[in-house]
């Protein structure tokens, strides 16, 4: 007698369901595999975040250099390795440097009109030019003015003559503390002094409001100071 089998075979719709739920199952384990991969990864800092660098080794003619990453004037500029020059400023007297700067507008322009706060410093290889010394011991007295200089509160202050490269200027200098500037007249501007020193293979020019030389030794501790905190370490 010929038995025949009551289990009648699978639609195909029931196959097709056997199918699709493994495949389902497995691409939402897959999913959640990538999404906690990509959340334990993803970087947690930002330009301002904590762990990012309050300062920067930058190299300026061989010379190390330690900078305050907000001082850096320049966006590109904020990176370490070696540059060719650098641009910073510093609040004064205080030398912190300065926080982000705020927007002019024209209802705000009158007050952003203010006193210059701050001292600018700009970091430059030299590659064996004549030094700040150099030119102030050999270069800038061919071109004084022969009027008697006199010194006031231990600050010299000689002309240079009109008709020479530096005629808008006078040139001012002290030995304790140590300072020598090129400063430009007030006029319709402010007048500024440059202040140079050399550090390594790397040259340091100040720039700061010549109203400030009535206080000069603390504009010369200043600089002193800046040019001592920069400084990378020293083999």
């Amino acid at each position: 007698m010929t038995v025949f089998s009551a289990i009648s075979p699978q639609s195909p719709r029931t196959r097709t369901r056997a199918y699709v739920v493994p495949i389902v199952l497995g691409g939402t384990a897959a999913l959640g595999a990538v999404a906690l991969v990509a959340y334990l990864l993803w970087p947690t800092w930002g330009p301002s975040g904590a762990n990012a660098p309050d300062k920067l080794p930058v190299s300026v003619g061989g010379t190390l250099f330690n900078l305050p990453v907000t001082a850096i004037r320049m966006k590109i500029q904020r990176h370490s390795g070696p540059q060719e020059r650098i641009d910073l400023d510093f609040l004064y007297p205080s030398l912190e440097p300065p926080g982000a700067p705020k927007r002019v507008t024209a209802d705000s322009v009158d007050a952003a009109m203010q006193p210059i706060d701050r001292i600018f410093l700009s970091i430059a290889a030299h590659h064996d030019a004549l030094s700040p010394e150099q030119r102030t011991a050999t270069i800038y007295p061919r071109y004084f003015d022969q009027a008697a200089a006199s010194p006031a509160d231990g600050l010299t202050m000689r002309m240079f003559r009109a008709d020479t490269p530096y005629g808008s200027e006078d040139f001012y200098s002290a030995a304790s503390p140590a300072l020598t500037a090129r400063c430009t007249r007030d006029a319709v501007t402010p007048g500024m002094c440059l202040a140079e020193r050399r550090v390594g293979g790397a040259d340091l020019t100040f720039r700061f409001p010549r109203s400030w030389l009535s206080q000069w030794r603390d504009a010369a501790d200043a600089m002193e100071k800046l040019t001592a905190q920069l400084r990378g370490p020293r083999g």
